[in-house]
């Protein structure tokens, strides 16, 4: 990928949290600053099409109770835990 320079203004206090993070994941700011980029952007996203069409549905196989979502929750923190070794993302 070819990255491109550009200028951008950010608070005192962002800018602390950024070198904070930066250091506790032993990468440089500008790699902090990238992916913060690329996520905002990715979030921002128009696509052209949806996804589904109102007349498509998904079978997610009967009703999803609280605990499938609790359970969900804490293997997807637990893998993302394994995946950083125990650093904060």
């Amino acid at each position: 990928m070819a990255l491109k320079r550009t200028n951008v203004y950010a608070d005192d206090s962002d800018l602390s949290l950024i070198k904070e993070a930066a250091a506790r994941l032993g990468v440089s700011e500008a790699e902090i600053i990238r992916e913060g980029i690329h996520r905002i952007a990715l979030a921002h996203r128009v696509w052209n099409e949806p996804f589904v069409t109102d007349e498509e549905t998904f079978d997610l196989g009967g009703p999803v109770t609280g605990e499938d979502i609790r359970s969900a929750a804490n293997d997807s923190h637990d893998a993302r835990e394994r995946r950083n070794g125990g650093r904060a993302a």
